[in-house]
């Protein structure tokens, strides 16, 4: 379902100017598929899709391309060598600590990354709560976080 709601999604954007989600779940509507804002908009971070300007000046969704997802990788590499100052595992969570003011910076990142067990962050001003599905999930994701650090 998640998949095929996907495909369509991007059939829609490469066929008209989407410029809401609200035109986006109406469109997927007229195809056959119905759809809630909050799973539109999950969609929309896991696709990496992002607003540019169409040549007829209005803002439209399109697909997020390589460059993109190497943006948020450059940007979390720099996050993470500058601000982080420890990190620990405690069962599926991860607990950033950063310098302060830069907690919510790297949660936002890592929320635009497809990053593979990742349920969800909580930024408060120095440090990041990051939820993993299991503890597996939590250990790779740390052991990738020394290797940023």
């Amino acid at each position: 379902m998640k998949s095929e709601r996907q495909k369509k999604i991007l059939e829609i954007i490469n066929r008209e100017n989407v410029e809401t989600q609200n035109q986006l779940i109406e469109a997927l509507a007229a195809e056959g598929i119905r759809s809630t804002q909050a799973t539109l908009s999950r969609d929309i971070r896991d696709m990496h899709l992002v607003k540019e300007m169409s040549p007829e000046g209005v803002y439209r969704y399109t697909a997020g391309n390589r460059e993109t997802v190497l943006d948020h990788d450059i940007r979390l590499r720099k996050i993470f060598r500058e601000g982080v100052v420890d990190y620990a595992v405690a069962q599926n969570l991860v607990v950033i600590k950063t310098l302060p003011g830069l907690a919510d910076a790297a949660c936002s990142t890592l929320d635009g990354m497809n990053i593979p067990g990742l349920v969800g962050t909580i930024a408060g001003d120095d440090t990041a709560f990051i939820a993993m599905h299991d503890n597996a999930s939590a250990e790779r994701f740390s052991e990738e976080i020394e290797k940023l650090l």
